[in-house]
């Protein structure tokens, strides 16, 4: 061993095997609201999907909080209509003194009631995403914002793996993958998973399934779920009313009732349904990388 390893923790079991992640407060646990973590690959359209089940989770009468995991603070656009501050950035302007914010300073009302906060990141290079998280939490906690909340959405950056932006999944109840009918997105779910298991050592979190995003078909997700045992629970199809959505800065339940857009309502609405009633928890045994190359695609 070099002299310069004598320092370093034996946290083998703490978080995942081997992890060197910083375990739970227990004070820190986010109890009474059912909690969900979207991941997938970069671009997959995580924060469209979790902002169209958070207004659909609304639309069930249900109190809902989404937290935006990323430093570009755009998930929850669509709801509120605008770019809102990040828990980080406010927390600057008091000189880390949480002690001096309100809640309105930074949970925004968005469609239909629903809670809005971006939890930002650190800038490029810096710092790490999970003490944001872990701030954002504590902040909820403090002011007593998780009382009368009934479902908690995190959306989180990117398929990043990493300790910190995994934080989320220390809270959820069941992650959530967004993926698409192509190697690259199945390739990124596979690797989630495995993060997903690791964490589900020693926390409550189990993976509910995927839901196929900008996908005509899933002949490739379908066959990849059976390999490995695990369920897709919906299916978003490509269509153009998702991207003028996004460009109008709305969810689709505020978008003109054209047949497409009503059909993809419905299907928000009953994986809401299916998440609020209640997945099974899945356990998957995720495949080596050469083993996907060989599972997916054609000769």
């Amino acid at each position: 061993m070099s002299p310069l390893d004598k320092g370093i923790p034996s946290l083998r079991g703490q978080d995942g095997e081997g992890s060197v992640q910083v375990h739970q407060d227990d004070s820190a646990k986010i109890e009474g609201a059912k909690v969900f973590s979207v991941y997938g690959k970069g671009g997959i359209g995580k924060s469209t999907t979790s902002s169209n089940l958070s207004a659909a989770f609304s639309m069930l009468g249900k109190r809902v909080l989404q937290i935006g995991c990323d430093p570009k603070h755009d998930s929850t656009f669509t709801l509120t209509g605008s770019l809102v501050p990040t828990v980080i950035d406010i927390l600057k302007e008091v000189d880390f003194h949480p002690e001096e914010l309100r809640a309105e300073d930074f949970v925004f009302e968005g469609f239909n009631g629903v809670k809005c906060v971006e939890a930002g990141g650190p800038p490029a290079g810096t710092g790490c995403g999970g003490y944001v998280v872990g701030q954002t939490v504590k902040l909820l906690k403090q002011h007593h914002l998780l009382e009368d909340t009934d479902v908690v959405i995190f959306d989180v950056l990117g398929d990043v793996v990493c300790g910190g932006f995994a934080a989320p999944l220390q809270h959820a109840d069941r992650a959530l993958i967004v993926t698409a009918n192509d190697f690259d997105s199945i390739y990124a779910m596979n690797r989630i998973i495995a993060a997903v298991q690791a964490k589900s050592a020693n926390y409550k979190v189990r993976l509910a399934g995927c839901v196929a995003n900008r996908s005509k078909d899933t002949d490739e997700v379908d066959r990849y779920c059976k390999t490995v045992g695990f369920n897709r629970i919906a299916h978003m199809p490509d269509l153009d009313a998702i991207r003028r959505s996004r460009l109008k800065k709305k969810t689709l339940f505020e978008m003109p009732d054209d047949q497409e857009v009503v059909e993809v309502r419905k299907e928000y609405i009953r994986l809401a349904e299916t998440l609020w009633n209640g997945t099974e928890p899945l356990a998957p045994a995720p495949l080596p990388d050469r083993d996907i190359f060989e599972l997916l695609g054609f000769d």
